[in-house]
């Protein structure tokens, strides 16, 4: 990592196995409140073999139902819905990432988040789910640009957000080549400040498949007596899985925000694999990032972090707050 100029404090990762203090998913869910204003969800729960109300996360149907419980309490998403086999996201943790962006971005601000939509943030891989646009958009007011190369994905986004009536906070922008991430997508002029990526985890479709038989099995410990699906967890293959995994896209990530650099101040990317971290640091070194931060975050025992770098130097970073922000 370069260290040609000066830091700001990079944001401070919660206590061990915690969420962000701002996350609303603290401690164990309220399921009454849940059922109270999503009546469907009762079909779903069960009891634990701890003696708690739970849901049976090996059951795709009862994953999405309380997604959509968790949005409509917390979040005032009135209407989701994603096809089947596209993935359902784990809400506490997707809302971390944004929140430990948002700390990003306060850490140039003198502390202060800012907030509203003059903060304009780009989602690489936006999916049929949407959740990263719906849950800043309400935590923070931030617009945001929606992208994927799927269009059945931008489609049911797309349906998401006039559902909610959310179009002039959150658009949507199919990415027409499949080889590329930046370039083909954002416009001349185009300014956002920051983006923020899920990128797939495999490097086939057959790791892929792999993975979702051993999360089967660490369910099946919990109760063995649960019949287990045939399916995996759901996933489309863009969604799931890309030539070289992880680090290979990663990498090609980085390498086209350097063509970008102007365009977005900060980048950023979750990366699942730990061991991937030298890699992705060597490569941000050779594009010539300035500044870059890992945020390690946790839920439980579960384990993740997300790597942000920017290609201004601070008084270029300076200049482009008091531009779009004061």
């Amino acid at each position: 990592m370069s260290r040609r100029t000066p830091r700001p404090t990079p944001p401070k990762p919660a206590a061990k196995g915690q969420l962000h203090p701002r996350n609303r998913h603290q401690g164990r869910y309220d399921f009454p409140a849940l059922i109270a204003s999503s009546p469907e969800l009762a079909a779903f729960v069960i009891i634990n073999p701890y003696g708690k109300q739970s849901i049976d996360f090996a059951n795709p149907a009862a994953v999405k139902v309380f997604n959509r419980a968790l949005l409509k309490q917390h979040y005032g998403i009135a209407h989701w819905d994603i096809p089947a086999d596209y993935l359902c996201p784990p809400i506490p943790g997707r809302a971390d990432y944004l929140h430990y962006l948002a700390d990003l971005l306060a850490a140039g601000n003198g502390g202060a988040i800012p907030r509203g939509p003059r903060v304009r943030a780009l989602d690489i891989g936006v999916g049929a789910n949407c959740i990263y646009p719906l849950l800043g958009q309400h935590e923070y007011g931030w617009r945001f640009l929606g992208a994927d190369i799927a269009a059945s994905a931008i489609a049911s986004a797309q349906a998401i957000v006039q559902a909610n009536r959310l179009g002039d906070a959150i658009e949507l922008r199919q990415q027409g080549d499949a080889g590329h991430i930046f370039q083909g997508l954002l416009q001349a002029g185009e300014r956002f400040d920051l983006s923020l990526c899920n990128p797939p985890f495999h490097a086939s479709a057959a790791e892929a498949a792999s993975g979702s038989k051993r999360k089967w099995r660490n369910l099946g410990k919990l109760d063995p007596k649960r019949k287990l699906p045939l399916l995996n967890f759901g996933g489309q293959a863009a969604e799931l899985w890309c030539q070289g995994g992880e680090a290979a896209f990663v990498a090609r990530l980085i390498g086209e925000s350097a063509q970008h650099a102007e365009q977005v101040l900060w980048f950023s990317t979750l990366v699942s694999k730990a061991g991937n971290l030298p890699g992705v640091h060597a490569a941000l070194q050779r594009a010539g990032a300035l500044q870059v931060h890992t945020v390690e975050m946790a839920q439980g025992q579960k384990q993740s972090r997300f790597v942000a770098w920017t290609f201004l130097d601070p008084e270029q970073q300076r200049d482009w707050r008091n531009s779009r922000w004061q």
